[in-house]
């Protein structure tokens, strides 16, 4: 008898474990709830799809963190290579560009999800599309169907949750599956939003700097709870020594805010308080910005300092920077006093904002928390508890940061829970 495997949800996950479930034998039946496949491949690394990345194994795995581990057996079956391979057979040529991300050479994120859809659909699975599912069907532990919102019951001898996050819910990404999952006896670890812009008690500032962009600047943050010392907060992931970041009207963002937000965001949580630095010169040290700045002075002894600051930073932040500093920014340089030079060359190094938050779950990129990895076997991505379930992609708790790292985790687990499933499964 044909092993019949349903699939719940046609994102990157759910369409890989859909073509290597049916290639090794499966029927597949895989249910989108939405009108189309790959919402969310579509509108990935600016509607590019950052597919993977060329960073070697032991570096790839730092970029999830603690959790990074749980996809080493995962990533020695089907890893960068593999998948790339694949896409190629479907006619997805990729290249590299900077930071080792890589991406489809055409530019066009529906290449990759249509790529997807051949590999499934030419190995005969069925995709059906507006099907919502509401439960999972279990009986004596084991799988045995799913029951979808109009009340349709779809037997099946293996399901494969693939629903993806809570983040993006355009997309469909609504957070079903934490719920599926839980409903069966899963741990789910609790969400919060990852790769997101946060937010800063010095709103008025903020607006004052909304759009401004800044290029090789450090960010630094630092900790502090009750009466405690502030301490250095620890970002799980590998951290650019300098990099991009933006101002927003209700705070900063950018790649540098967006890698460091998930441990923000644990620390706020915890009740810390937590303060970023920015230092706006990280190649020089405090005393040569120090020394420049005064031999500015002396060269430009009638200029405005607003304008002296504006061959620093950016315009609209050289202003706030004198403000901060406490000395008008329409003041000549000659008139400043040591002790004035002195507080503006410590806002140059170090320029702080209170983080209060960050924008709500649905505006991360990706999700962080989900289910449990202890309760899934890292070799099948079967279920410890359901004999028959798969659980894939961000519906599981593994997070990372930008660069190609989320989308491989969606298709290495997709493919390996595809395979098991397809052809009998491992057994816990």
């Amino acid at each position: 008898m044909t092993k019949r495997v349903v699939i719940i949800g046609a994102g990157a996950a759910g369409l890989i474990a859909a073509g290597r479930a049916a290639e090794v034998g499966a029927e597949v039946i895989l249910l989108e709830k939405m009108a189309e496949a790959g919402k969310k491949i579509l509108v990935s690394g600016q509607e590019r799809c950052n597919i993977t990345n060329s960073a070697p194994l032991e570096k790839f795995l730092e970029h999830y963190g603690r959790n990074g581990q749980f996809l080493r057996n995962a990533y020695h079956r089907f890893f960068r290579d593999e998948l790339l391979a694949l896409l190629a057979r479907y006619g997805v040529e990729t290249q590299e560009e900077r930071g080792g991300r890589i991406f489809p050479a055409s530019g066009k994120a529906e290449d990759v999800r249509d790529a997807l859809l051949r590999y499934a659909t030419t190995h005969g699975a069925t995709l059906r599309y507006r099907t919502e599912v509401q439960r999972i069907l279990v009986a004596d532990g084991e799988v045995i169907g799913v029951q979808a919102q109009n009340g349709e019951r779809i037997p099946a001898h293996a399901v494969i949750l693939a629903t993806g996050g809570a983040a993006w819910p355009a997309t469909g990404s609504t957070g079903d599956g934490y719920r599926m999952a839980q409903e069966l006896g899963h741990t789910i670890v609790p969400l919060r939003p990852a790769l997101v812009p946060l937010t800063v008690a010095e709103r008025t500032l903020a607006k004052a700097l909304q759009g401004v962009s800044l290029r090789n600047v450090r960010c630094t943050f630092s900790m502090q709870k009750g009466a405690g010392p502030a301490k250095v907060l620890r970002i799980p992931y590998p951290m650019p020594p300098t990099g991009e970041m933006l101002f927003t009207h209700f705070g900063v963002s950018g790649p540098l805010i967006l890698t460091a937000s998930l441990a923000v965001v644990d620390a706020l949580r915890d009740g810390a308080k937590v303060v970023l630095h920015i230092d706006l010169k990280p190649g020089m040290t405090e005393q040569e910005v120090h020394a420049r700045l005064q031999r500015e002075f002396e060269e430009h002894a009638q200029r405005l300092l607003s304008n002296q600051l504006k061959g620093w930073v950016p315009a609209a932040l050289a202003e706030v920077l004198a403000g901060l500093s406490g000395v008008a920014a329409d003041r000549p340089v000659h008139t400043i006093r040591a002790e004035e030079r002195a507080r503006i060359v410590a806002r140059l190094k170090d320029f702080r904002w209170e983080i209060t938050g960050s924008l709500p779950l649905a505006s991360g990129m990706v999700t962080a928390g989900g289910v449990a990895l202890k309760e899934v076997n890292p070799v099948s991505f079967e279920s410890r508890l359901i004999r028959g379930l798969y659980i894939v992609g961000e519906t599981l708790d593994i997070a990372a940061d930008t660069g190609g790292f989320n989308l491989q985790a969606a298709f290495s687990s997709g493919y390996l829970a595809g395979e098991h499933a397809g052809s009998g499964g491992l057994r816990n």
